[in-house]
């Protein structure tokens, strides 16, 4: 996908599975499951969506899966039963770890943040040795110290080990990381959840990060019981979509199929439509 300078390419680490009443929060298992069926553990399926964005000068890798370091116990809770894609998918497209000059984390949940570390013998490295690792000021500071709620989100190993290579980068609400691309803070999921736009060219790709983690969270009311703050996810998404529709923003998701589209509006409802 171009957008104006840029080169984008949307794919998955794999799947993982969650609780279905957990991502669609207050709505009735009958109407949910017609879009996302439940497996005997009432577990939904979800890519764990990752962009590649290159420019002439930069390569920059949003999100990383959930890595290579989980527990066969962790593994079978989430549903995981195949190796990260992560790398081989870089490699299909022409980078190598080396390559990458930038990592954005939507936020540090272990399905976001995962492959940005890897076990090397008895130390955890950074996965992109060249990288600098962006994220939310307010998602770090939650994530080292996290609560009783959310603490089985956050591995340590995927982020902290960062902060001693000096590569760590801390941003604040809103900043453009690089001509062009821009993060935005949208407290909902987190606190220090974070969007991702790219524009150049006359075109704008949204990213839209555990926000809206797929087409079926579209309608306002379907928002997961994992976010924090639900009220704010939905007073994003009465701000955030209409504004889609009308710029015909290129949209992606983190856990729908790795496809792009657009979001029409018709009677008040809200469509993802793909796009080649």
């Amino acid at each position: 996908m171009r957008i104006g300078r840029f080169d984008a390419r949307i794919f998955s680490d794999g799947v993982f599975r969650l609780d279905g009443g957990a991502m669609f929060g207050i709505v009735p298992k009958a109407l949910w499951e017609r879009q996302k069926p439940a497996d005997e553990r009432n577990r939904v399926a979800m890519d764990m969506n990752c962009l590649l964005i290159r420019d002439a000068d930069h390569v920059v890798l949003v999100e990383t899966g959930a890595g290579a370091k989980l527990t066969p116990k962790q593994q079978e809770i989430f549903g995981i039963d195949e190796p990260p894609r992560l790398l081989a998918e870089l490699k299909a497209l022409g980078v190598r770890p080396e390559e990458v000059t930038l990592v954005v984390n939507t936020h540090l949940h272990f399905d976001h943040s995962g492959g940005n570390t890897y076990r090397d013998g008895e130390r955890i490295v950074a996965t992109f040795p060249r990288a600098s690792y962006v994220f939310q000021r307010a998602e770090w500071q939650d994530a080292i110290a996290p609560n009783e709620r959310t603490r089985g989100s956050y591995l340590a190993d995927d982020f902290a080990p960062l902060e001693a290579t000096g590569k760590l980068e801390l941003v604040d609400d809103s900043v453009e990381i690089l001509p062009g691309i821009r993060l935005d803070r949208v407290q909902g999921h987190t606190r220090g959840t974070q969007t991702v736009r790219v524009t150049d060219g006359g075109e704008t790709l949204f990213f839209s990060s555990d926000f809206m983690p797929d087409r079926h969270h579209l309608p306002l009311p379907w928002i997961p019981a994992f976010d924090l703050f639900p009220l704010e996810t939905l007073a994003a998404k009465k701000v955030i979509l209409p504004r889609a529709v009308r710029e015909k923003w290129i949209v992606g998701f983190t856990h729908d199929v790795p496809r792009f589209g657009r979001i029409t509006e018709a009677e008040g409802r809200f469509r993802f439509e793909e796009i080649a």
